[in-house]
């Protein structure tokens, strides 16, 4: 009977230790790891049981693991400009310059959820085989939605183009794709960079000093940050690599602290550019060590830093530079970010764990990538509607030029690689009846004046494309772009004189022949003579890994081109102020105020669109706005509408018109729709330097809809 009660009491023990209480005890060793406990909560906890030069280590971009309390090492630094970059395969989609050329943005939450998605595949799959190294992490560093205000740029095909309102919709559409909707967990963490003032020149970046009009600074080059802080909820934000106003942006207590922090109520991580605080010491030189530097930036709210500076922090406490109740505060975002992404938790209370790694590079994604490609290529030029060409009659055609078969003039910088790029030339050939001959010759070089083939093909060819432009080995990020010699900008927004000399031959040699002329680049081109040559003129940008696939497609009229220019096309070199001047003066479609060569949001369909019957209704906090879209054309089509504001008899400096709404819409030929606009007041305002404060200006504006900037089809006057 005795050894029975003792049996009974050891079941009762045992039960005991495997009840739900004691297992939830034994899941965890610290409290930081209880996921029953407040973020805040855990966050307090974690950074209580470390030691300052832990604390420092993690504020480092390849943070190394602790082992001692089960942290792993983690390397923040990730990219996916336009889908995962630098990580192997991954699908490739135009370049964010592109995308932007869709003004798309339900497309484009599409596209950043297709590239969150091969992101957390590939990261879990990277995590099971131990490979924790950068560029495995779930922190993006994208989106770049600097103001691309001057085409020699070299990273401007990076960006969204012009606009700051175009960029701001295209940015949150990207930061809420990437980002997700659970309520817990981020799918990933995307980061709106640089902040700010930052748009060249490359090759003083490190040391240069922006100083725009405070108007300027407050109307574009804020805003879309503002806007992916505000309305995208952004995790993270990226200081760059200048001054701005005197001060290291990443130590810049103005920007950072007073602007993102208390005005904008930014609760994310900023990040510091690579090495950027490096220049704080060694090239802005505004303090003369690497200790007192590390102390700037942290004193500011620098986060993490993509280097090695904050490794002297501790040092910065040592000599009493800094507290280290600083430094619990600068890591505290940081650790927040690490909890949200699901870093410190099981995967299987992580819904986005479960992504399978087969979602990489999928057929899905591809025809995605083929979608956008398509939406984002322009038809600059269209003369006796020469496109779309009958694959059914066209008997010969030759395709020459050095982009034709140039795999990085897909790509752009910051891309992926996929297991199927599919060049122009490949796209025609599988695009062209069987029986249809297709020669192809690349015809010269990209600057080789001496050497021109392939006439005698186009001779005899009944249609000629000539594919050239730009590619990321002439414009890019410092040191990127290979043979450009001044640091990725260019120095002319003009095609090089040697491809602009072998369409004219090709013209005198075919004579009326169809030339139809595909461009690649990631900014304006200055191709005034081209476009006198050529009878249709595509721009492609780097259009992605099926961008040949779209460009034949287009050509031979299976898809309606229906991109747009986030950019004004000028004229030439004489139109662009100086490079190195910030001044918005005389810069963009909204400040410009000579003749395009092509105008911001501008492009050609083959189909035609009637606009009628705008209504305006002002009401306490918006503008609605209807008008009328008919397609009165032959062909199924895309237009992008578009609407502008102008504040009339102003005794303010204010843009000659700006962009304040635009919606992608689809039409069956014969179709019409009434497209309603439901537009906040506050795109009117302007900043006041005297009140300091955004203000909308009482009186007269004119409301103007159009296809673009400059095809304006109906105008309007209200009153506020």
């Amino acid at each position: 009977m005795k050894s029975f009660c003792l049996f009974f009491i050891l079941v009762l023990i045992n039960a005991g230790c495997n009840s739900p209480s004691a297992n939830k005890e034994a899941e965890y060793q610290y409290p930081f790891q209880n996921t029953s406990l407040t973020l805040d909560e855990r966050i307090d906890d974690l950074i209580s049981e470390l030691t300052l030069e832990e604390k420092a280590s993690l504020m480092l971009y390849n943070s190394p693991a602790i082992e001692r309390l089960s942290i792993p090492e983690y390397n923040w630094w990730n990219e996916c400009l336009h889908g995962v970059a630098r990580a192997g395969r991954a699908t490739v989609f135009p370049q964010a310059i592109g995308l932007a050329a869709t003004f798309d943005e339900e497309l484009i939450f599409r596209v950043a959820t297709a590239i969150s998605d091969e992101a957390r595949a590939k990261h879990h799959e990277a995590v099971r085989m131990g490979n924790r190294a950068q560029y495995n992490g779930l922190s993006f560093w994208t989106p770049n939605i600097n103001i691309f205000r001057d085409p020699r740029w070299g990273r401007g095909q990076e960006t969204y183009g012009e606009d700051p309102f175009l960029t701001s919709q295209i940015g949150i559409a990207f930061v809420k794709g990437l980002q997700g909707n659970d309520s817990k967990y981020l799918k990933t963490s995307a980061c709106a960079k640089h902040y700010v003032v930052h748009s060249g020149p490359e090759k003083v970046r490190h040391e240069f000093n922006a100083l725009p009009d405070e108007r300027d600074f407050r109307e574009t080059y804020l805003p879309a940050f503002q806007a992916l802080v505000e309305k995208g909820n952004v995790e993270s934000v990226m200081c760059a690599y200048n001054r701005t106003y005197e001060e290291p942006c990443c130590g810049s207590n103005f920007l950072i602290d007073s602007i993102l922090r208390k005005e904008w109520h930014f609760q994310g991580h900023v990040v510091s550019d690579c090495w950027a605080l490096d220049d704080i010491w060694l090239r802005h030189k505004v303090v003369p060590t690497r200790v007192e530097a590390a102390a700037m930036a942290a004193q500011a709210g620098v986060n993490l830093n993509c280097g090695y500076i904050y490794e002297y922090l501790p040092k910065a406490v040592d000599t009493g530079l800094i507290t280290e109740e600083i430094v619990h505060t600068a890591l505290k975002p940081l650790l927040r970010t690490r909890f949200k992404l699901g870093l410190f938790d099981t995967d299987d209370l992580n819904p986005y764990s479960k992504i399978p790694k087969e979602v990489v590079n999928c057929e899905k994604h591809k025809q995605l990538a083929y979608e956008a490609a398509s939406k984002s290529i322009v038809l600059l030029k269209n003369k006796n509607k020469v496109l779309p060409l009958n694959r059914d009659t066209l008997k010969n055609l030759f395709v020459t030029g050095p982009t034709t078969t140039d795999v990085n003039c897909l790509l752009g910088n910051y891309n992926g690689l996929s297991g199927e790029f599919v060049t122009i030339l490949e796209g025609l050939i599988s695009r062209v009846n069987e029986g249809t001959i297709v020669e192809h010759n690349q015809g010269f070089m990209y600057h080789n004046d001496s050497i021109m083939h392939g006439f005698w093909q186009a001779s005899r060819a009944d249609a000629v494309i000539v594919c050239i432009g730009i590619s990321p080995l002439f414009e890019g990020e410092e040191g990127d772009a290979m043979m450009n010699p001044n640091g990725g900008d260019r120095v002319s927004i003009s095609l090089p004189a040697n491809q602009v000399e072998y369409v004219r031959k090709m013209r005198e040699r075919i004579g009326n022949k169809p030339l139809i002329v595909v461009l690649t680049g990631g900014s304006a081109l200055a191709i005034s003579e081209i476009d006198e040559l050529a009878d249709a003129i595509l721009f492609a940008w780097y259009p992605g890994e099926q961008g040949g696939n779209a460009v034949a497609d287009i050509i031979f009229g299976k898809v309606n081109p229906s991109g747009r220019l986030p950019v004004t096309f000028y004229k030439s070199d004489s139109d662009l102020p100086d490079f190195e001047n910030y001044s918005m003066d005389g810069r963009t479609y909204r400040y410009f105020k000579g003749e395009p060569l092509y105008p911001f949001g501008y492009g050609l369909s083959f189909t035609e669109f009637e606009y009628s019957d705008t209504e305006i209704e002002v009401q306490a906090d918006e503008l609605k706005i209807k008008v009328g879209i008919r397609n009165k054309g032959e062909y199924d089509g895309n237009e992008i509408v578009q609407v502008y504001a102008h504040k009339t008899n102003s005794p303010n400096w204010r843009p000659v018109k700006q962009l304040i709404g635009f919606k992608r819409i689809s039409l069956t030929k014969g179709e019409q729709k009434t497209v309603l606009f439901q537009i906040d007041k506050k795109q009117l305002q302007y900043w006041d330097t005297g009140q300091q404060k955004y203000l909308v200006e009482p009186g007269e504006y004119e409301i103007m809809v159009g296809s673009s900037s400059e095809d304006i089809e109906q105008k309007n006057l209200i009153v506020l």
